[in-house]
Order: structure tokens, then sequence, then C-alpha cells
């Protein structure tokens, strides 16, 4: 990756970029693998023994785990600004999240406690993992720069997920020569995963300086103090609380396909695990693309227009994954989603580092992790329960799940992207 020095920050190097964008690299593997293209499907299908409630103990057990986000997140990322710690937790996240992926590995059939207790712990790791990593972002980037550089990490990130799911499919595939099956041979992706996640991160933790500085009074209480501070004074980042309101509502619909979009393959489409995987890694080079490409549209075109055109996009995918009927039409729906979904994650990135006063990034990011966690609780939850209420009707549910995106629109309309800089601008200088 060639970073222009430009779009840097005063004395950081393009190799601290890199393995920055790393992080991405590393942890997608997680997201995708277990989270998206195998372990969901597994879960349903071997664990719960495809019980009707099955679908809904998958959506909760994610929900609890983005309950512990929401609580933890913005007292670490207050935590982590107060004592200049946001490597020393990253560190500690991607471990725990990776003790916790090879847990999953023995999760058997009727194993629904076990999966369960380590999709909540591997989940709020790898999600307070995230939150710590997008704090660095204003660290790195000058302000013009942070939807470029955001796409960066993303679409190295998709790049990422596509080798752990390229090995996990190449194992998947010789089972057989093994004595195994596809769904025997899912344990041992989980240890693929694990390792891809601890190996990639190494450069992170070798190269990437934290530059935070202590508060002169770091502690529980300074932690706190800061956390009431932001409550105070709310309504001077009125334009970043819509932000969050709106990520909110985009991200629970972007949530509901990342958790369910294997299990809607395999019980709707009739999708095999192999054939899954296979579209989801075909899906994982579009959505490097589109974080890629929009990466640079953000900071032509603006930040909030480049959030709304791929909303619209989000918005077209679930119209068309509810009235497909070949795999021909579903293959077209995956990878629009997955152009959108590079392109949003990103562009929601760099808009909250662009509203954010950079001396309290990883709280606020900390903040937006409560905003897209709330997210991840909403929509795959109120997926699950549509089908357990209605015995299995998958596609009422993708399309309830639009109507997350169209409320989200209406709200971004509201957002002011110039007047929400300038109210930080001064704090950030």
């Amino acid at each position: 990756m060639s970073a222009a020095p430009s779009a840097l920050n005063p004395g950081v190097r393009p190799r601290e970029v890199w393995a920055w964008a790393m992080y991405d690299f590393a942890n997608s593997g997680y997201t995708t693998v277990v989270l998206t293209a195998v372990f969901n499907a597994y879960f349903v299908s071997v664990v719960a023994r495809n019980a009707v409630w099955a679908t809904f103990a998958w959506t909760a057990a994610l929900s609890v785990s983005y309950l512990g986000v929401m609580i933890l997140g913005p007292i670490l990322g207050a935590w982590s600004d107060a004592h200049a710690t946001k490597k020393r937790l990253l560190a500690i996240s991607t471990v725990v999240c990776i003790v916790g992926t090879i847990a999953l590995a023995g999760a058997g059939a009727g194993a629904v406690a076990w999966a369960v207790t380590f999709i909540v712990v591997s989940n709020v790791a790898y999600s307070m993992g995230e939150n710590l990593c997008a704090a660095f972002l204003p660290e790195l980037s000058r302000p013009e720069a942070l939807g470029k550089v955001s796409g960066w990490g993303w679409s190295l990130g998709y790049f990422g997920g596509i080798l752990a799911l390229g090995l996990c499919l190449a194992w998947v595939l010789t089972a057989p020569a093994r004595g195994s099956t596809a769904s025997g041979a899912v344990p041992g992706t989980m240890v693929i995963t694990a390792a891809i996640y601890g190996l990639a991160a190494v450069p992170t933790f070798l190269f990437l300086r934290e530059r935070a500085v202590p508060a002169a009074i770091p502690g529980a209480r300074a932690a706190l103090a800061r956390l009431l501070q932001t409550a105070r004074s709310a309504r001077s980042y009125r334009d970043l609380l819509l932000v969050f309101a709106c990520g909110t509502l985009y991200q629970a619909g972007v949530a509901t396909v990342i958790a369910l979009a294997a299990i809607y393959a395999e019980q709707v489409m009739g999708f095999r695990t192999q054939d899954t995987i296979t579209l989801i890694l075909v899906v994982n080079v579009t959505a490097a693309v589109g974080a890629f490409g929009f990466g640079y549209a953000q900071d032509r075109i603006g930040k909030t227009a480049a959030l709304r055109l791929t909303i619209w996009g989000w918005v077209a995918m679930t119209v068309i994954a509810y009235s497909s009927r070949t795999a021909a039409s579903f293959w077209v729906a995956a990878n629009l989603a997955g152009l959108c979904m590079g392109s949003s994650q990103s562009a929601g990135r760099a808009l909250v580092a662009y509203l954010s006063p950079v001396e309290r990034c990883s709280e606020f990011f900390g903040l937006w992790g409560v905003a897209i966690r709330l997210a991840a609780i909403l929509g795959p939850l109120s997926y699950g329960a549509v089908t357990w209420i209605t015995h299995g009707n998958h596609r009422l549910a993708i399309l309830i799940t639009g109507a997350f995106f169209v409320a989200s629109l209406a709200i971004l309309a509201f957002v002011d992207e110039a007047r929400g800089r300038a109210r930080v601008a001064p704090r950030s200088a």
C-alpha cells in the first residue's frame, strides 16, 4: 500500500499506516468466517440442530455480546484517552478474541451453551479491538484525507477476510480426503481464523505508535469525568450525535447481513457450505473495491454524500434479495451488499473521525461503538424474531431489514458536515 505523504500527519511514516491497516487485515477473518460465512450457519444446523429457535438463539447471543460492548466501550475508550493506553488495551482485546475463537472449535452438536459463551467472549473482544484501532485514525491522517486513509484500512481488511476464508474453503473441500464432512471441518476453520488473526496483527504492535499523552490526573475518576463532560457538552456535537443516530439505523441493517448472510443463503436459497464460502469470498473482493474506491470519493464529494449513496445501495440490495428466486439473482444482491458494505463502513468511520476532537477520539469511538453495537442488537434480533414468529420466513425478515436503511437516510438528511467540523476543529488544533 502506497501512502501519499500529503495524506498523513507530520511525523507519520507510511509503514506505520500500513501497520495500522494490517489490524483491519488481521481481524477481518473473524467477522468473515465466524460471524458471516461459516460458524453462524454451523451454529443453526449443527450446534442447535436446526431447532425452530436456532436463528433467534444466534442473534440473541450476538445481542448479549453487543450489550457488553455498549457498556464497556465508552468506559474503556475514556480510560485509554486518560492513560494513553490504546495500544495496550488493543493487545489485550486481541488475545482474548483469539482465545475465544479457538474455544469455538469445541462447539459440537448440542453444545449450545458452550458456543454462546465463546461467541459472546470473542465478539466483545473483537468489537473492543475494532473501536481502539479506529481511534488511531485521526493521529495518522490529516482531516482532509480521513476518508482515503480509512478506505485503505477497510480495503486491506477485506483481503484479510479473503485469505482466512480461502484457507477455510480449502480445509472444508478437503474434508472427505481426511474422512470427514464439510460440517465436521468447521471446528478446524476456527483454529485457522485465530492463527491468521494473531500472525497478521504482529506488525500493528511492532510499528504503530501511541501518540496520546496521559491526562494530568489519570485514573477511573478522570475517565468518568471525561464521560460526564461529554454528556454536558452534547449540544456542541449535534451533527456527530446525528451521525450516531444514523449509524445505529443503517448499521442495524449491515449487522443483519453480516450475521445472517450464510443462514439466508442456506435456508432460503439452498446453498451448500462450500457454495456459501465461495460466495462470501467473491463478496469480500467486491467489498474491498467499494472501501478503496469510495475512500477517495468521500474526500471528493463529501463523506455525508458518499454515505448517503451507499445506503441507497443497501436499500436496493434488500429488495433484490427479497425477490431472488435463482442463485444468479442472489449473487447480484450479495455483491451489491459487498460493494455497499466496504464503502459504508469506511465512510462511517471517516465521518466520526472528521467530526470528533482528536484528543478524545478513543472516547468518541467508544460512543460510536455504542451506536453500532446497539444496531447489532436491533437488526439481527429483529430478523431472528421475525423468523421465529413466522416459522422461518426469512424473506419477510430481509425485507423488514430494509426499513432500517430507509430510516437512516431520513436522519442523515439533517447532518451538516461542514458545521460539525467547524465546531470541533478549534478543539482539535
